[in-house]
């Protein structure tokens, strides 16, 4: 009886979990949402102008999956901005090999990104968005290089990479 019980609670959990993203609690959910950005879509109109996966990340709140973005393993010159609205987010001079499977950076262009605190999963975690049209990018952690110490851990597929 007693181990019934706690596979029952130990699948509850996981599946609170899971369910967890999907609550409008997540503060995150406010920003693509909140309409006090400078450009401003219907989810209609997003649809249209971005790729399901670029849709599912930086409108939905998604994770593209580790190792999939060639941005990931990208060191040319040039700068990485929004693939919403193409507001430059990060330059090369910044971008470093994390070894995370995304492409990361130690500091962003001054006043690109805005930040919220996301609680889903059961974590408190900090979510970077594009400044300009609230898009989605990945969150930030205090474990990057020096100088700032911060690893800007975004999602390759809310960027596009414009070499220069």
């Amino acid at each position: 009886m007693r181990k019934r019980y706690i596979l029952k609670a130990g699948a509850a959990f996981v599946g609170a979990a899971w369910l967890s993203r999907y609550l409008p609690e997540k503060s995150g959910v406010m920003a693509a949402s909140n309409n006090n950005f400078e450009i401003n879509k219907t989810e209609e109109e997003w649809r249209k102008t971005l790729t399901p996966e670029q849709f599912s990340v930086l409108r939905k709140h998604g994770t593209e999956r580790a190792g999939t973005s060639p941005l990931d393993k990208e060191y040319a010159k040039g700068n990485y901005v929004c693939a919403g609205c193409d507001l430059p987010l990060f330059t090369s001079e910044t971008k470093f090999n994390s070894r995370t499977g995304w492409p990361s950076f130690y500091d962003p262009i001054p006043g690109a990104i805005a930040t919220t605190t996301d609680r889903s999963l059961f974590m408190t975690r900090v979510e970077v968005h594009c400044h300009r049209c609230g898009g989605h990018l990945g969150h930030v952690f205090d474990d990057g290089p020096a100088p700032t110490g911060k690893r800007y851990c975004m999602n390759g597929v809310s960027l596009k990479f414009i070499p220069s």
